[in-house]
């Protein structure tokens, strides 16, 4: 698959760190904030969550591992340890599917156009300004032929001796190194597992030891579910498991490699190995399918070659230099991506951090019951475990994070744990460039290619029309047509909405090659596809989408605020690509489109954003979907420069209340910090963590829909960060909660890298690090005063500007620190 282009920056090769900063942040602040910036820019404590149990459940209770194509969950268990694993492309249903029936994988699309059908909707619609969402389900729905679903690909099933005794048991998850562990002391010795989930090396790792030579004895089996053929070899203490899925014939394969050091080992007709007495052992698993994201039959070579080549890779490093070089090389790798950012909300040392270290499950617990220091230690680490999910789930090369991300242990998953581009699928990606993980976008870019030739055919069936589009669900066989849920059929925005991802990768790290080879492509066809499915609206002449439905919630309408809003959004940020790239023609054909669109902006007649054209919002009603508010998030229509605006946002927010499911508390706290409300958006973080929040820290919808853990990772990225093409804002919705701390490596727009500390819900100093030469404008929550220096000399530079905003020229990476500057008598 083709790789994304970024400029984000490694921990490795910082230019600029809090650490380094505070020499110069201590020259013009008293002692006493000194110390305290001192103590939040130190760093926050090891990020862990654990068990004292092995897991009773697979949703509640397993700890995640990932390397992007696959995922596995520990579960623990002392005398039987079930680790069960995920491949993405392991699916059901497809154009091969015995599922099909006489009609055959549709895609989702009627077999001869429904242009009558839609012209009939519309005209309905015209006439009686709302229908019902069966009556346009009846007219222009699709029934579902052969879907699928996302499916478990196996167990690894792990045996051991029962003991009569254990003590000190601890099931846990490392963030900082993107490991798993199981922990325990049994007859006289302590064992340790130890797992993860390498992406330089495509393979998950279990490793075996105990701190007692000869001590390692254990049976390990592969399970494979029994919706597919299997056929087990067994070769140098290897087994292999091949076959195909029963339904649509998807041909898989899966190896098992034991390296056990010393002790004896036997293997079983069965493709079990029994190892006794050994000092260490080191199993790998790979796997993989026939899948291939090429339409229309999405099938490509067999998989053993590809499996084989990764086994042997990965079996030959750990025969010749050791498990822990294997290790080495997958902590190498994901700390590049994970420790670019750091959050510390506490001031608390590592010691007083440890002391408060309890099981997870007790941690959320306790949330909420006045132990500030530990309440705020959880809010970072569950921040950080957005990123760690986003991590393991979505990394080149594979399928990009679905509702559960990679890990789904059923046949037929909750919504099939598909891809839902209503928001699901675009809220797994808000923390990918705001929290330095650009890379990880590369599969929803890939996945969003592979989607435009059958979204062709989807625009053309379904509306007449050029470009690409898909509507509300899509899965990995180009499904891009409709089906016929009634309140969750009809989406044709979708299209527009995944396209504007491409552009917003291009604002945060300014790649013109990005944006002339990958995304205009995708962001003209989607601009087409619009460009001539809008109508005038017999009302008021102003281009409409029509029908239009907002998600999930009320009647078809014509041009509801959502629809509007996303089609405004895409034309407007084409013509700003097709402008940088000189497509003249283009950009006269959109300005001639944008001038007669209906923005989707209204302020009804309780003073709310109105979130259809006509005025019909109830004030009592409390719908988990926000999507009239998309245009102050993750859109830009509404902000400061909208005032009146703004606060329509503020009457409907309120309006809807703080209660949601896990996904819609997340998309409350970004908007909520985009009013500049950080108390309001940190007491809906609180609720999250509280009823939404499982205790393992997935996210439940209910029951376990990942995208609520991105959302709420970008949420609380933008109560200290936003940014637009204009300017950055610093600490722009800061709670009281947080009164004290600091962040590193955040981004902003601009291909700008900004550290932050604060004290007394102040800004004491921020470095900022440009990718290019530019002129960098700030908003800071007061006027300071505030110094600017080159972080390298020392050297004070010029600072323009007054009030709370101020302006500096940039050169490519250089560092400049400001820092608020006090008079000098605060020094003594």
């Amino acid at each position: 698959m083709k790789r994304v282009h970024a400029r984000a920056q490694s921990a490795d090769q910082s230019v600029y760190t809090v650490a380094g900063a505070l020499a110069a942040v201590c020259l013009t602040l008293s002692t006493a904030t000194c110390a305290a910036v001192s103590a939040t820019a130190a760093g926050p404590a090891p990020l862990a969550l654990w068990f004292d149990h092995p897991a009773q459940d697979w949703e509640t209770e397993s700890l995640p591992i990932g390397n992007g194509a696959l995922g596995a969950t520990v579960q623990g268990g002392i005398t039987r340890d079930i680790l069960q694993f995920n491949e993405k492309t392991l699916w059901t249903g497809g154009p091969a599917s015995k599922q099909n029936g006489p009609r055959g994988y549709d895609f989702g699309l009627p077999r001869e156009p429904r242009h009558q059908a839609l012209a009939q909707m519309r005209a309905a619609l015209a006439e009686k300004g709302q229908l019902a969402p069966q009556a346009v389900a009846k007219v222009l729905g699709n029934p579902i032929t052969a879907y699928g679903n996302y499916q478990s690909f196996g167990d690894l099933v792990l045996e051991f001796p029962a003991a009569d005794t254990v003590a000190d048991y601890r099931r846990a998850l490392d963030l900082d190194n993107g490991t798993a562990s199981v922990s325990y002391t049994a007859g006289g010795a302590h064992y340790t597992r130890e797992y993860l989930a390498s992406y330089p090396d495509e393979v998950i790792a279990v490793h075996l030891r105990a701190d007692r030579p000869g001590h390692i004895q254990f049976r390990a089996q592969l399970q494979i579910p029994d919706n597919r053929s299997a056929e087990v070899h067994i070769q140098d203490q290897r087994v292999t498991i091949s076959g195909a899925l029963d339904d649509n014939g998807l041909g898989y394969e899966t190896q098992l490699q034991l390296i056990a050091d010393g002790g004896e080992v036997t293997t079983k007709e069965d493709g079990s190995f029994t190892v006794a007495g050994a000092d260490s052992a080191t199993l790998l698993i790979a796997a993989g399918t026939e899948y291939a994201a090429e339409y229309p039959q999405y099938r490509g070579q067999n998989p053993h070659r590809m499996v084989q080549a990764r086994m042997d890779r990965a079996s030959r490093k750990v025969h010749r230099h050791g498990y822990p070089v294997l290790r080495a090389a997958h902590v190498k790798d994901y700390r590049n991506l994970f420790a670019r950012v750091n959050l510390n909300l506490t001031g608390a040392t590592e010691t007083q951090i440890r002391k408060r270290d309890v099981p997870i499950d007790q941690r959320l617990d306790h949330y909420g019951a006045g132990d500030t220091t530990s309440d705020r230690a959880l809010e970072e680490l569950y921040f950080q475990f957005g990123r760690y999910l986003l991590i393991s789930s979505s990394r080149d090369g594979s399928l990009p994070a679905n509702l559960q991300g990679v890990w789904n242990n059923s046949a037929t998953p909750p919504w099939n744990a598909d891809y839902h581009a209503n928001i699901n699928l675009q809220m797994n990606y808000w923390p990918a460039e705001v929290t330095n993980l650009s890379e990880t976008t590369g599969p929803l870019f890939d996945f969003i290619d592979s989607l435009q030739k059958p979204g062709a055919v989807a625009a053309e069936k379904l509306l007449g029309a050029r470009g690409w589009t898909l509507f509300l669900n899509t899965n990995i066989w180009g499904f891009t047509g409709v089906i016929d849920w009634p309140t969750a059929f009809w989406q044709p925005e979708a299209g527009a909405w995944l396209a504007d991802h491409y552009y917003e990768h291009y604002r945060f790290n300014l790649d013109k090659t990005f944006l002339r080879e990958r995304a205009y492509p995708v962001m003209k066809g989607a601009a087409q596809f619009w460009l001539d499915s809008l109508v005038p609206d017999p009302r008021d002449g102003k281009l409409v989408v029509s029908p239009s439905y907002s998600p999930e919630h009320g009647n078809f309408t014509i041009g509801a605020a959502m629809s509007q809003q996303l089609v405004h959004e895409l034309l407007t940020n084409t013509r700003a690509a097709a402008s940088l790239l000189g497509d003249s023609a283009f950009v006269d054909e959109l300005n001639g489109t944008l001038e007669n669109l209906d923005p989707g902006l209204r302020i009804g007649s309780w003073g709310q954003l109105q979130e259809w054209k006509s005025d019909l919002d109830d004030p009592e009603n409390q719908h988990r979907h926000v999507s009239q508010l998309y245009a102050l998030f993750p859109g830009e229509g509404i902000g400061p420069h909208t005032p009146d605006l703004q606060e329509a946002t503020r009457t409907s927010l309120k309006a809807r209340g703080d209660v949601g499911t896990g996904w819609s508390r997340a998309w409350k706290i970004a908007l909520w910090a985009h009013l500049d409300n950080g108390d309001r958006a940190h007491r809906i973080l609180a609720a999250q963590l509280k009823d939404s929040t499982l205790p393992n820290l997935w996210s439940t919808h209910p029951p376990f829909q990942i995208d609520g853990n991105f959302g709420a990772t970008a949420g609380m990225a933008e109560m200290l960060i936003q940014s637009d093409d204009r300017h950055i804002q610093l600490l722009p919705a800061l709670p009281d909660a947080w009164n004290s701390g600091s962040v590193t490596g955040l981004r902003a727009r601009g291909d700008v890298t900004v550290d932050m500390a604060w004290h007394n819900q102040q800004l004491q100093r921020a470095t900022l690090v440009s990718g290019n030469d530019r002129n960098i404008q700030i908003k800071l929550q007061d006027a300071g005063p505030f110094t600017l220096r080159d972080s390298d000399s020392g050297k004070v530079l010029a600072l323009r500007g007054k009030g709370n905003t101020r302006a500096f020229t940039a050169r490519a990476g250089k560092s400049y620190l400001l820092t608020r500057t006090t008079h000098k008598k605060s020094l003594q």
